[in-house]
């Protein structure tokens, strides 16, 4: 269930009113950080460290406000029990400026068919890196324009590629490679920390894949040089990716279904 109301700078008011003046330069230029999660069961999933992340992008982009992880956490809580929500995705938005604003918002859950997990998802790859990798902001054109690129050749992500053809991560995801018991990503310091990701490498370690700080080239993943390519995010957990640029490069998933799994149950242990 998605309610009707929305929070503040912790009130709570209609998600109607959720909105913000167009005329102002923090909106015009898109000085924002938020993140992204999934209600399940009443309860917000991985909150503090979303919290600590959003935290960690304002402070990286000198975006200050006057608000606490602990009154946040209580205002997320407040908005779930104001509309009794169960299942559903969770925004939390800060606007830096003279007067910060935040606004938390409720969201029907992102969720995939069964056959992105069993069969792959399609990807292109897009030449861009985003401005302060490390930070969660409102800084998106980037990422809008190689999702509309891909949308219009059917494909469900676009990867970001660097100046040496390194491919960082998704628009809205991380990115990962196996190869012969190994799992490569990118260093941390070129791609945002997913709160995903970090499970996704407690996943690897745990199954005995030896993480490789080493990011994939598209040569090497046109060429299907790797045995597994995944992409993960909250909405997605761990996805298998079975075409990149029209070229198959992947057919049978075992590590990555292994991965997808183990995240989605730590969700519930939470």
């Amino acid at each position: 269930m998605v309610g009707e109301h929305a929070v503040y700078n912790g009130k709570i008011i209609l998600q109607s009113e959720a909105v913000i003046p167009v005329t102002l330069r923090e909106v015009q230029s898109g000085f924002y950080v938020y993140e992204s999660l999934r209600v399940i069961q009443a309860h917000p999933v991985h909150l503090d460290d979303h919290l600590l992340r959003l935290e960690n992008s304002a402070n990286l982009i000198h975006l200050e406000y006057p608000f606490s992880r602990e009154e946040i956490a209580t205002w997320v809580h407040a908005l779930i029990e104001v509309d009794l929500v169960e299942r559903s995705s969770l925004r939390i938005q800060i606007y830096g400026g003279g007067q910060p604003q935040l606004f938390i918002t409720t969201s029907k859950i992102l969720t995939y068919p069964d056959s992105f997990y069993t069969d792959g998802v399609k990807a292109l790859t897009y030449e861009g890196e985003r401005l302060f990798p490390g930070a969660k902001t409102g800084n998106l054109l980037l990422n809008y324009l190689a999702m509309e690129e891909a949308r219009r050749q059917g494909c469900f992500e676009a990867l970001l590629v660097d100046g040496g053809q390194n491919i960082l991560e998704g628009t809205r995801s991380n990115f990962f490679a196996i190869k012969d018991g190994r799992i490569y990503t990118a260093h941390d310091e070129k791609v945002l920390l997913g709160i995903t990701r970090d499970r996704v490498l407690k996943a690897a370690n745990q199954l005995g894949l030896q993480v490789i700080y080493n990011t994939p080239s598209v040569n090497q993943v046109s060429t299907g040089f790797y045995d597994e390519l995944f992409i993960s995010a909250t909405s997605m957990a761990a996805m298998p990716v079975s075409q990149v640029n029209g070229k198959v490069v992947g057919k049978t998933f075992p590590f990555t279904r292994e991965i997808s799994s183990l995240v989605r149950q730590w969700e519930l242990e939470d």
